[in-house]
């Protein structure tokens, strides 16, 4: 079924995706990503659904589609909150009928595809503002997983550091054994506002500086 992942940026959100995804009776066949706040309207459904040769002026060729890439896997769907109305209309019809027609084109495709989805701004605020759709939301809204920041977590903080040490330690070339005291009461005492990103970037430039 759909599943909605909340959660702030970096909290994880895509990691847990992939988990259901390569847990679940679809794990043999495709997980494909997409960033919907990464790419204009157009791109976006150009990119989601495909398009045909001369749908519009750049389109030279004929492009396959996210949907049609993950048919019998999985797509994620990164930034849903960030989808224009007219793509918001476009992904209820696949959700509902599990079926689209690429751009330019008139035959309709039908796929197989679990759609899970993620977002960092509050749906419910948004259905409420007439910046969502409402039965999009529910549709979506089948499983949500919350996903809370790492400063509500912090007894995640040291595993976490130690296990992006290591990492860092063996891609850097870098003999480290671990962290000092000193070090893990600073990261138990700051508030992370990028959460398990802005913590595994702060592990990598420590680990690449230091000289000890």
């Amino acid at each position: 079924t759909t599943v909605l992942i909340r959660g702030e940026t970096g909290t994880g959100k895509e990691l847990i995706a992939g988990a259901i995804h390569h847990n679940s009776h679809r794990s043999g066949r495709n997980f494909v990503k997409v960033n919907c706040a990464a790419l204009q309207e157009n791109l976006l459904e150009s990119e989601l659904f495909g398009h045909e040769k001369g749908a519009f002026t750049s389109a030279d060729k004929q492009r396959i589609g996210r949907f049609e890439q993950a048919d019998g896997g999985t797509l994620f769907l990164d930034e849903i909150g960030d989808m224009s109305a007219n793509t918001q209309a476009k992904i209820l019809r696949v959700l509902q009928e599990h079926e689209f027609e690429r751009l330019g084109g008139t035959r309709t495709l039908r796929v197989d595809v679990r759609v899970i989805t993620a977002t960092n701004r509050n749906l419910p605020q948004m259905v409420a503002q007439g910046l969502f759709r409402e039965d999009l939301y529910y549709r979506l809204n089948v499983v949500s997983i919350d996903m809370p920041p790492l400063r509500e977590r912090k007894d995640d903080i040291e595993q976490l550091a130690k296990f992006f040490l290591k990492r860092f330690a063996g891609e850097l070339k870098k003999s480290i054994m671990g962290m000092s005291p000193d070090a893990q009461k600073l990261l138990m005492r700051y508030n992370w506002p990028g959460n398990i990103r802005e913590l595994e970037n702060a592990i990598e430039r420590a680990v690449l500086l230091t000289e000890g």
